[in-house]
């Protein structure tokens, strides 16, 4: 079946940086564009960054912009999110998604499989 598996997430001080990893298998990864996502407490879900199948094209929400990069390896059927400069505001629990599509979308319903989500915790 399909598995989205994030890993990587942690308690770090502000500042400092932190990889996320998501490992898909049940589907055919290279097919699928990837996204992250992230759920601050008390806020709804909201879009961090995207990146087309063959890894030619990224996005990135304006916050995240110039301090995450996504990234992704179609041999491993894994998608990474490098997170540096981490800000108290990025505290969050970070989720990976999948959308059978060429076209970048940064709303959530567009996307088919989801994973768990793993904990990002920033502290001062």
């Amino acid at each position: 079946q399909v598995q989205l598996v994030e890993s990587g997430g942690r308690l770090v001080q502000a500042g400092d940086s932190l990889r996320l990893s998501c490992a898909a298998s049940g589907f055919t990864f290279s097919s699928y564009l990837m996204g992250w996502f992230r759920q601050a407490p008390g806020k709804e879900r909201e879009f961090a960054a995207a990146i087309t199948r063959n890894g030619g094209n990224v996005y990135y929400a304006d916050s995240v912009k110039g301090r995450f990069t996504i990234s992704r390896d179609n041999v491993k059927n894994t998608v990474y999110l490098q997170m540096n400069s981490l800000k108290l505001e990025d505290t969050a629990v970070y989720y990976c998604a999948a959308r059978r599509s060429l076209v970048y979308s940064a709303a959530e319903d567009d996307y088919s499989y989801w994973g768990q989500g793993t904990q990002v915790t920033v502290s001062s």
